[in-house]
């Protein structure tokens, strides 16, 4: 439980430093972007401004805004020097008109016109092409086109943030090794806390059974007296008897959490201990007029501690046949599957389980229907001390529906050869 509280601990960290770095970094560069894109259509903006004459022969100077004659080619009427520009002026038919450009390269030249041409096919009228901002604009009849470089301001927005990705990894991967050890100075409180509760059920549960066992013994001695039938003492074996198996219940769980540690491993058939737990349990599940179905594959051995893995298939099957309603089926397998050994305890329900009830199961002396009293046995711990075993064992135990009115339990173990 500690590992893996610390394991979450250290990804909580780790995650919300990558938040903050994808929002901080890509907040940058989308600036930047933003910048060299700005830039661009100012230029192109001011290149594609038509000049119109300032008087017209009757001596009325044109309106602002006023729009050019149709016949009109109109080019770009202004640069700067250091500026690597292409414009061309194209008629109702595509056909190039006049063209300027600022370029000395004859290839760059012919690479523009190129590029020209597939802007005036596109149905973009601002973008990029290559590495080129470009606008295209109606201009009665005809239509202009102007292609500016951005290499430099591109390239220079591309490396910093190649940089930036890369300073970003790095901070990461430090943030993420401090996370590892500092994860362990976080959790200590609650990791002593944990290891003191633990130490206080197994102490006190073994304090509780020597008042227990005399209480019990005192009860057999009143009952000698005063005949089996007397209730009061018959009640006080009874809840003796409840006390004890509770007492017994919270130390095996209480060692199961203590992982691998508490395990006396060895070599463990889970054919043989599936069919054996199964087989009996039949009797008790004939009673109540229920089946158990067993199908187990042959030799599907895991390495665990077998007291303990016993434990664990009694409480599943246990719980199925308490569980189950009258006349109902529990089905009961294992198998090797992909390197794992499963075994899985399925039944079906008296009322539907809510899905957001199905993780809360393995919870300490949760009921998932509060109408399962322990008039039925057990005090809500057996599944909590499954998953226990469970994890102790390296593996898993999960729970889902199978329609509305079935659930499966499945533990996964490490498969032994």
């Amino acid at each position: 439980m500690i590992r893996k509280l610390r394991f979450r601990f250290a990804i909580s960290v780790i995650l919300s430093a990558l938040l903050i770095l994808v929002v901080l970094i890509g907040a940058i560069n989308i600036v930047n972007y933003r910048r060299v894109v700005s830039d661009a259509d100012r230029e192109l903006e001011m290149f594609v401004r038509p000049e119109l004459p300032e008087a017209d022969p009757n001596g009325q100077t044109p309106p602002e805004g006023a729009e050019p004659p149709e016949d009109m080619v109109i080019m770009p009427p202004m640069f700067r020097p250091e500026t690597n520009m292409y414009s061309a002026v194209y008629d109702a038919d595509g056909n190039i008109m006049d063209s300027f450009t600022s370029w000395n390269s004859m290839y760059a030249n012919d690479t523009m016109e190129a590029n020209a041409q597939a802007v005036l096919k596109g149905s973009s009228e601002k973008g990029f092409i290559g590495d080129c901002r470009f606008i295209k604009q109606k201009q009665g009849n005809s239509t202009l086109v102007v292609l500016l470089e951005c290499g430099p301001g591109l390239n220079n927005y591309r490396n910093f943030m190649k940089n930036s990705i890369l300073f970003s990894l790095g901070c990461l991967v430090i943030i993420s090794i401090a996370a590892v050890f500092v994860s362990g100075r976080a959790v200590r409180p609650v990791a002593e806390s944990y290891e003191k509760q633990k130490r206080f059920i197994t102490d006190a549960g073994h304090e509780i059974k020597t008042p227990l066992a005399i209480i019990n013994a005192d009860a057999d001695v009143l009952l000698a007296e005063l005949g089996e039938d007397n209730e009061w003492v018959t009640d006080i074996k009874t809840q003796t008897r409840r006390l004890s198996a509770l007492t017994n219940d919270l130390i095996r769980l209480s060692k199961m959490e203590e992982g691998k540690k508490s395990l006396n491993l060895g070599k463990v058939d889970l054919t043989q201990l599936v069919t054996e737990q199964a087989n009996s349990f039949r009797s008790v599940a004939a009673s109540d007029d229920k089946q158990i179905a067993l199908n187990c594959s042959e030799n599907v051995k895991t390495e665990g501690d077998g007291d303990a893995l016993r434990t664990l298939v009694s409480i599943l099957i246990d719980n199925a046949v308490k569980y189950s309603p009258e006349g109902g089926k529990i089905d009961v397998s294992c198998r090797a599957e992909d390197r794992l050994a499963v075994v899985e305890v399925g039944n079906s329900t008296a009322q539907p389980i809510a899905d957001d009830e199905l993780g809360k199961l393995f919870d300490r002396f949760y009921r998932a229907d509060p109408s399962r009293e322990s008039g039925k046995g057990g005090y809500g711990i057996g599944l909590a001390t499954a998953k226990a075993t469970a994890d102790a064992h390296g593996g898993n135990i999960s729970v889902h529906k199978k329609n509305a009115d079935r659930i499966v339990f499945t533990v996964t173990l490490p498969l032994s050869q």
